[in-house]
């Protein structure tokens, strides 16, 4: 039985010391695998849907909540998201007034080179969990080629890898493949 209250904390957690879209993917993957309350499956399942839906990237947890927890955790995942913005807007404020000092500029140097390596995080896990095998590496590789080109909406790169998954994984069988 899932306890709704820490349930609503891990997401709120994720949520407060991450930077937006999928930065708050390894503590959410480390706490809700490490209670039980998820599987790798609800994950993948979670990213692909924020992918697809339209909005902001980081709506993926809303979906992750509700493959967790049905109705109950979408609305605590939805609310755990909320908060943080309005957070944000206390600090815009005292940044507004504070925002020319040295020692407030260091910060924000050192926010943003958490942000990297967060997201190099994010990526490495993100790797290390999907891309077992020679194929998984050619489909990730190509993508990466492609986003990097700037030639192809992210729609299009996200069809074509699902389409090469089909192919190569058996979810499509062709009588002239074999």
């Amino acid at each position: 039985m899932k306890n709704p209250l820490l349930y609503f904390w891990l997401f709120l957690k994720a949520s407060l010391f991450s930077t937006g879209g999928f930065s708050n993917f390894l503590s959410l993957h480390q706490d809700l695998l490490a209670s039980h309350w998820a599987e790798e499956s609800d994950f993948s399942q979670a990213l692909v849907i924020g992918q697809l839906s339209p909005g902001p990237n980081g709506l993926w947890v809303i979906a992750l909540g509700y493959l967790t927890y049905g109705y109950l955790g979408a609305a605590l995942a939805l609310l755990a998201i909320m908060i943080p913005p309005f957070v944000a807007l206390i600090w815009e404020g005292l940044y507004q007034r504070l925002g020319g000092l040295r020692w407030v500029e260091a910060l924000m140097r050192g926010v943003s080179l958490a942000v990297v390596g967060i997201t190099v995080g994010n990526t490495w896990t993100i790797i290390g969990h999907s891309a077992s095998d020679w194929r998984a590496w050619i489909i990730g590789a190509a993508a990466c080629l492609l986003a990097l080109s700037r030639r192809v909406h992210v729609f299009v790169i996200l069809l074509l890898a699902a389409g090469a998954g089909l192919l190569l994984y058996g979810g499509l069988t062709f009588p002239w493949w074999h």
